[in-house]
């Protein structure tokens, strides 16, 4: 299923189209590197500042001219007022994931064009998922603090099931990174459970997944990865009563929000030893120090590493780039913003 939208109605021309970046500061020397950087300089006529505020003189010269934002993590909130200032703005191209926490749904309306670079970094969160629900499974973690602490090699006592063989996987949620995921399963010969109320069975039934209620699966699944937005549809989604639902010895893997699980009742399932759980988020985010969930040997947390990091920030420039180059040649943008996406995004 192809996501490109409509033509951008840009006349094709030679003119370059006047640039500005808007980002939190050493944003740019984080996601663009000097490739990055020179590619933009050749697309577009590029503001020789980066602005990290919408506010002054400086910022009201600096988009009088501006046709293209692209912004990046931290940047300010961007409104309907701006576009006063704006008046040739026609396209804001994000350089990481949702927009939602600075767009005004008031700039798309008004026909301004949105992009986000949510595709790129839902590679790196689909591999850390599809790894942890390997390890997992293997229950790498437990193993290797048994092994640690008490020098047994290859002691399974106690475990209800181990391993990836024709285990059943639930994912909560289709979104960009639970089709990803959802793809690299079949690597593995396991069942694939789907609950989204939004996804569409056509594409479901073309990743081979199966469409089920969240109560299904919970209950079937050996491995619950989560993978929908923070909403106050799905906040605590996961509680006492569904997460009670889960298998003895199943596991958790939430790359998601913390918001999603109620995390009282996911500590007391764990100290039970009753399931595990890999948790790159948590409820509160960060965890205080000496929080229960650091000792207990059937959890591993990690530090909201799952998005991109390190090479992989280059994903995130790339892909904004793509769009401008795509508007400036007046072709489909490729992962434009919708005001109803804008609605169910986190």
């Amino acid at each position: 299923m192809s996501n490109e939208r409509a033509p951008v109605r840009r006349p094709v021309t030679e003119t370059k189209p006047h640039a500005v970046l808007v980002m939190g500061p050493g944003v740019r020397e984080q996601v663009f590197g000097a490739a990055a950087l020179e590619r933009l300089d050749e697309l577009a006529t590029v503001h020789d500042e980066v602005l990290h505020e919408l506010t002054g003189p400086a910022a009201d010269r600096a988009l009088a001219g501006a046709e293209v934002l692209v912004t990046g993590w931290s940047c300010p909130a961007i409104g309907a007022d701006l576009l006063e200032r704006a008046p040739r703005l026609r396209l804001i191209a994000h350089a990481a994931g949702t927009v939602k926490t600075f767009l005004d749904p008031e700039v798309l309306r008004r026909g301004v064009r949105v992009t986000s670079a949510a595709d790129a970094n839902a590679v790196p969160v689909a591999e850390f998922t599809f790894a942890a629900i390997v390890f997992g499974a293997k229950r790498v973690f437990s193993l290797a603090h048994r092994y640690r602490t008490e020098g047994t090699k290859r002691d399974f006592s106690g475990m209800p099931w181990l391993g990836t063989h024709r285990i059943t996987v639930g994912l909560v949620g289709l979104s960009r990174i639970g089709r990803r995921v959802a793809d690299l399963l079949r690597l593995l010969d396991a069942e694939v459970l789907v609950y989204d109320p939004y996804a569409d069975p056509a594409e479901a039934a073309a990743l081979g997944v199966a469409m089920v209620d969240l109560d299904t699966l919970v209950r079937r699944s050996h491995v619950v990865s989560l993978h929908a937005p923070d909403t106050p549809e799905t906040r605590r989604m996961l509680d006492r009563r569904r997460l009670a639902l889960m298998m003895d010895g199943a596991v958790l893997v939430n790359t998601a929000r913390g918001a999603l699980v109620d995390h009282d009742a996911l500590l007391a399932e764990l100290t039970r030893g009753r399931i595990d759980a890999i948790l790159d988020v948590s409820d509160p985010e960060p965890l205080p120090p000496g929080h229960p969930l650091f000792g207990l040997p059937n959890v591993l947390l990690t530090p909201h590493l799952a998005g991109a990091q390190g090479n992989e920030l280059a994903r995130l420039a790339e892909c904004a780039l793509d769009e401008v180059e795509r508007y400036r040649a007046g072709r489909p943008l490729r992962h434009e913003v919708t005001a109803d996406e804008l609605d169910r995004m986190a």
